[in-house]
């Protein structure tokens, strides 16, 4: 890997908007990724609705979810790749005319064919906008980044854990339509970023097309396999599906070694810094989306809370989440943070295990969630400070998108799980056995090293 110096002639970093403050730089793109989180969390609370609506069976409504978690992943490695030949700001104008679209089509969808499709594209500029956030975020300039990383990943706290209630509010206020398009609102922030976009020109070189196809390819039948059980798939698809997985993964390790420099690039690909950031993410975030697919209905089910009540009563997991941002930026250029990102995800880790060992009651299931989303926020200004100190500003945008791919992978598997558990067990004890997931990410996390003392590829 290349360090963060830009050689002559090259665009420098983006400063947040050159007289911008890193507070208000922080924000605005914490307000660009933030939307997103509402794609699955906030869309989750009006998947009943959904189903009585459209006449839909609870495996026909789930690829609502399942849809936009798709799209959202592979959108936002594809937009990252992609904005590094483009520019962000091109990348910022496209995502939104496709979330536009995909927010139209959701509201005016008349049967669940065409709301998953307008999903599907809603996602795919969601996807769009949070790599640009991504990319913008770790190409500042070194002295600000550590700020504006901490103001980011407060802001994306506060949108996960309020999605539960955005999700509640405006299916019982409004109509469960306007829940589904809730990262629309995406949009607002794009003019306040435009700025900052500018800032990021993108080299002009053609895309690798082959090795975005079969990343493509690898990531959706993948997520689509693990979701197979929820999905209510036929064991001839499943079968297919599997096949896909197969030849795609093959192929795309095959591209990444005849081209090192393709949509994947070689260099990248076997960095050990990267793919251990890439496994420390996918437990975070699956045992966040578990808890997430859990929590809300071991809450509203067994405890009979409102679905206003949990929203609000996971609130404080935000202020939790917000603080740890700060303390996090601070050590992106040192172990510190590592230690860090390991004691939050085994802090959730512990609360969520002590649930499924003592059926515990609410005030133990509040707690594992909301150190869920402190884990969260505290891992994207990690990994997002480690990458941007070993990726020259150029290349960024597609090595923290790819990297975030993995991490929405892992949020899959973790809804993916924790939904097929549930049909055996309580969801406590589910609560309990999804805690081995961030469990992991935290052992990994320790292994991390310093940004500066990993300037290649592994040896």
């Amino acid at each position: 890997m290349t360090t963060n110096s830009s050689a002559p002639g090259q665009a420098q970093p983006a400063t947040g908007a050159g007289t911008l403050s890193a507070r208000s730089a922080g924000v605005r793109l914490g307000a660009l990724f933030g939307p997103a989180i509402f794609g699955v969390t906030a869309a989750g609370i009006a998947l009943p609705d959904v189903a009585a609506a459209l006449h839909a069976t609870p495996g026909g409504a789930a690829w609502v979810l399942t849809a936009h978690a798709l799209a959202l992943g592979v959108g936002t490695a594809l937009s990252g790749r992609l904005s590094d030949t483009w520019g962000i700001r091109t990348t910022l104008l496209a995502g939104t005319v496709a979330l536009l679209l995909g927010a139209v089509i959701c509201l005016t969808a008349p049967n669940l064919g065409t709301l998953v499709a307008g999903r599907f594209v809603l996602a795919a500029g969601s996807g769009a906008m949070s790599s640009s956030a991504l990319a913008l975020a770790a190409s500042s300039e070194p002295a600000s980044r550590p700020r504006i990383l901490a103001i980011f990943g407060a802001t994306m706290a506060l949108f996960s854990a309020g999605a539960t209630l955005a999700g509640g509010l405006v299916t019982e206020w409004m109509h469960w339509r306007g829940a589904l398009i809730l990262p629309a609102l995406s949009v607002l922030a794009v003019p306040f970023c435009l700025r900052q976009a500018a800032a990021r020109p993108g080299t002009g070189k053609a895309p690798d097309l082959t090795g975005a196809a079969l990343l493509t390819v690898t990531a959706a039948s993948f997520l689509l396999l693990v979701q197979s059980s929820a999905l209510e798939l036929g064991t001839t698809l499943t079968v297919g599906i599997a096949a896909l997985l197969v030849l795609g993964a093959v192929g795309l390790a095959l591209r990444i070694a005849r081209e090192p420099d393709g949509f994947v690039p070689r260099e990248l690909a076997t960095n050990a810094a990267f793919l251990r950031a890439a496994v420390v993410g996918a437990g975070v975030y699956a045992g966040l989306f578990g808890a997430m697919y859990a929590v809300p209905q071991a809450l509203v089910g067994s405890h009979g809370w409102s679905v206003l009540a949990v929203g609000l009563w996971l609130l404080p997991g935000a202020v939790v989440g917000a603080v740890l941002s700060r303390f996090a930026s601070r050590f992106t250029t040192g172990s510190r943070g590592n230690l860090l990102l390991a004691g939050t995800a085994t802090a959730a880790a512990v609360v969520l295990g002590l649930t499924g060992l003592t059926s515990g009651g609410p005030a133990l299931i509040v707690t594992g969630a909301s150190l869920g989303f402190a884990s969260f926020a505290v891992t994207q200004v990690v990994t997002t400070g480690l990458l941007s100190g070993l990726i020259e500003p150029m290349r960024r945008g597609g090595a923290i998108a790819l990297l975030n791919l993995t991490f929405f992978v892992g949020g899959g598997i973790g809804s993916a799980v924790a939904g097929a558990l549930a049909k055996s067990y309580a969801l406590t004890t589910v609560l309990g056995l999804i805690a081995l997931l961030p469990l992991l990410g935290a052992l990994v996390a320790l292994t991390l090293p310093r940004p500066a003392a990993q300037m290649g590829p592994a040896r």
